[in-house]
């Protein structure tokens, strides 16, 4: 097995690069998407959140209001230090659990936003850092995703810089070009993720 961390900026193509390595037979654990799973409705994660934040975090549906609890938490460090402490060991183990479930011989990519920020790069076989020009990044959340300039620059310039994150990768992508050069890449990328996975197993 290898354990790949792939990160990348906001409006990189992380995303994209996740779904053709998933194409190309890799295991993805998306951290993202656990995060939300781990504060469903019933499970003991949105219980824990309630009794430490109140009932105000509930939607009327009983699901959590995640605009109401990022308004607490992203305004008082202390709060967010918090939900971490609830939310990353639920996470944690959720994706020790899915990796353990992946066979010996397995390329498991962590889809991780935060790896650069939080320090988490030494967890992995080898982290995949997919890389953009700022101004590439503007032009997709604006045109893309519907965001107001402003607000992609205020996003942008919250999480790591474009050297830090290349700082850490032993891997780059580049997603400037078209989409036929991306494949290009992360054909190139997957043969060696393959590789390295069965001298793993050898």
């Amino acid at each position: 097995m290898v354990k790949v961390g792939l990160t990348g900026g906001i409006g990189a193509g992380k995303s994209e690069v996740s779904r053709l390595l998933v194409e190309r037979g890799a295991v993805l654990i998306d951290a993202d998407r656990i995060a939300r799973e781990v504060v469903e409705p019933g499970t003991p994660g949105l219980a824990a959140v309630v009794e430490a934040f109140g009932e105000e975090v509930l939607a009327p549906d009983g699901t959590l209001d995640r605009p109401a609890l990022g308004a607490i938490v992203f305004a008082d460090a202390d709060r967010l230090a918090v939900l971490n402490k609830i939310v990353h060991p639920l996470v944690g183990a959720r994706s020790a659990e899915l990796e353990a479930a992946a066979g010996t011989d397995a390329v498991v990519v962590h889809d991780v936003p935060l790896l650069t920020e939080n320090g988490l790069a030494p967890f992995y076989d080898l982290v995949i850092v997919v890389d953009a020009r700022p101004e590439t990044q503007l032009d997709r959340l604006t045109r893309l995703r519907g965001m107001t300039e402003d607000d992609a620059r205020a996003r942008m310039a919250a999480q790591a810089t474009r050297e830090q994150r290349r700082e850490i990768a032993d891997l780059v992508i580049d997603n400037d070009g078209p989409r036929e050069r991306l494949v290009e890449q992360v054909d190139t990328v997957w043969a060696e993720l393959v590789r390295r996975a069965h001298t793993a197993t050898a």
